[in-house]
Formats: C-alpha cells, sequence, structure tokens
C-alpha cells in the first residue's frame, strides 16, 4: 500500500475514507448505503483503491474506526514503529519528516509522544550585544560573549545551547528588546545594558533567554503602529514587567517623520502611551529606527531606571 502524499490525489486513501465515512452532511441529514448496491461500492473500491481490503483488515486490527482519524492514526502508528535511535533533541521539521506525513506537518500531541525522550525543537536563535563582563557558561565551557562580541560586533545564541542548560554569568542593569534590525545594529550602546533583538512574534529563543533575566529590567522598543501595539502586548505575556520605551522627545518628530497609517477600531489603546493614542486619532505611524542614532536616546532609557 502507498503513503498518502501531502495534498493526495484522486487515489489517497485518507480522501477515499473521507468520502466513505461521512455520516452527516449539511444539517445532520444521515445517509447510508443502500445494502442491494453495496456490490457496486466494492467494485468501486477496487478499482480506485485495490489495496482497501488490507486497509480495512489493519485498521479493524488496531481496534481502528475506517474514519480519516482512524487512518491517520494506523499511519502515525506504523512510522513510529520504524524509527531509528533519536537525539535528545531534534528539529521539529526533522521530527515531522520521521513521524507525520511530511516535514511541514503539524506536531500532535501523538506525534510527539511517538518521539520518546526526543525533545522536538524550533531551533531559532537570539541575537544579542552584550555588556562588558557578560559570560555564558555551558557543560561545554564558558566564553565572555562581551570579548566575542567586540570582534564580531554581536553574538548569537541557539535554543539549544538555552535548552542545554546555558546560563548567564554577570552583570545586567537592564535589557532592551528591539524590534527592527536596523535600529538593534545601530543603537548606541549603553553602560550595562544586554540589546536583544526580537523579530515580532518570532519568540520562542527569546522566552528562553528571558527565563535567565528574571531579575533584570526588561524594556521594549519597537515601531509606533498596530503591530507594535500587538508586539508589545505579546511580549508582555511572556514578561507581565514589561516597560514600553515611548520617550517623551519622539513626539517632536510626529509632523516630519509620521507615516500615514491606518489604525483599527477594534485595537483597544486604553494603556497605551499618550502619543500611541495621539497617533491612532492622526492616522499616523511612527517607525522606531530614526531614534536609534539620535544622541538624546540614550538619556531616555537610562531615565526608564
Amino acid at each position: 500500500m502507498t503513503t498518502p502524499r501531502p495534498g493526495g490525489g484522486p487515489t489517497d486513501p485518507s480522501r477515499i475514507i473521507a468520502s466513505l465515512a461521512r455520516d452527516q452532511v449539511n444539517l445532520d441529514l444521515k445517509i447510508g448505503l443502500v445494502e442491494e448496491r453495496r456490490h457496486e461500492l466494492v467494485a468501486l473500491l477496487d478499482r480506485v483503491w485495490p489495496a482497501w481490503g488490507e486497509a480495512l483488515a489493519a485498521l479493524t486490527a488496531r481496534g481502528l474506526a475506517p474514519t480519516p482519524d482512524g487512518w491517520n492514526e494506523l499511519e502515525d502508528a506504523r512510522r513510529a514503529e520504524g524509527l531509528p535511535r533519536l537525539p535528545d533533541q531534534l528539529n521539529r521539521r526533522t521530527a515531522a519528516a520521521l513521524v507525520a506525513p511530511h516535514s511541514k506537518a503539524t506536531l500532535t500531541d501523538r506525534r510527539l509522544g511517538a518521539l520518546g525522550e526526543a525533545e522536538a525543537t524550533h531551533d531559532g536563535s537570539v541575537r544579542l550585544r552584550p555588556p562588558r563582563g557578560l559570560v555564558a557558561i555551558t557543560p561545554r565551557g564558558r566564553v565572555d560573549l562581551a570579548a566575542v562580541a567586540a570582534v564580531l560586533g554581536e553574538v548569537s545564541i541557539p535554543e539549544r545551547a538555552f535548552r542545554g542548560g546555558l546560563a548567564l554569568e554577570g552583570a545586567i542593569r537592564a535589557a532592551l528588546l528591539v524590534e527592527n534590525l536596523g535600529a538593534f545594529c545601530d543603537l548606541l550602546a549603553v553602560d550595562g545594558w544586554l540589546l536583544v533583538h526580537v523579530p515580532g512574534w518570532d519568540t520562542p529563543t527569546v522566552a528562553l533567554l528571558l527565563e535567565r533575566l528574571a531579575h533584570v529590567p526588561v524594556i521594549h522598543f519597537g515601531d509606533l503602529d498596530p503591530n507594535g501595539v500587538r508586539i508589545v502586548r505579546h511580549l508582555s505575556s511572556l514578561r507581565s514587567d514589561l516597560r514600553w520605551f515611548v520617550p517623551a522627545f519622539w513626539s517632536e518628530l510626529v509632523d516630519s517623520k509620521g507615516l500615514s497609517g491606518v489604525w483599527p477600531e477594534e485595537l483597544d489603546l486604553g494603556e497605551a502611551p499618550a502619543l500611541v493614542r495621539e497617533l491612532a486619532s492622526r492616522g499616523l505611524w511612527l517607525e522606531q529606527e530614526p531614534l536609534a542614532v539620535d544622541p538624546r536616546t540614550s538619556a531616555a532609557l537610562e531615565a526608564m531606571l
């Protein structure tokens, strides 16, 4: 029996089972098989899916229903039985390719269970501009992150290092989460501050970093637009004491740098800074990049502490 390809075709068993298993259509309309026409259905199955009898027997042997869910569970079980020895950590795409029909398939609880002790990872990374004296420690050793950044300009820490027990040692006065890459690279360094690039909602690895910054003030710096508001709220769900960097002098750039943009009426701005509410009322957005090189930014950040 061939395994269905992603998306399936006219002879995809999962599609055939789906069409045969529907016992309700539209508004609870019951359908059933007319017994005297059974031979026609069997002839059709024999023509479009010659191995259907073997599939039904395999489902019955495992106590599975002849439904799309039952077929998927059967296929998952067969894939799980043929797994090789797995490492402790496995990229989620590699994992899906092993326990699901293809690498882009969803890793359901059942498929994750088939991995045993192996942990499925996103394998993201977080880009940092570390302060002097910040050291990363793992079971493999320790490295002075500031020394690496002095050579490369920044450092990147992968998710697997965090999950492997990475710890941070050294004083961090505050952590600044910076939304856009240009602002992250160009922002004037503030003594003792850890700068972190946080691109929108791509935050699984950032969440692991924040776990190691439990006693450090965390501040977010991003665009002042609808997505910027949503990103702040998302980050606040990871860190409830997150502060939002919207310095007073930013209002001076509204007329010269404000961009025409729509603010959705349903977006709640009740707790947003006054400047954000003003922008929404005027239908304007502000980008963060001009503040990256503004000489007043460093002092405004210090004032937040």
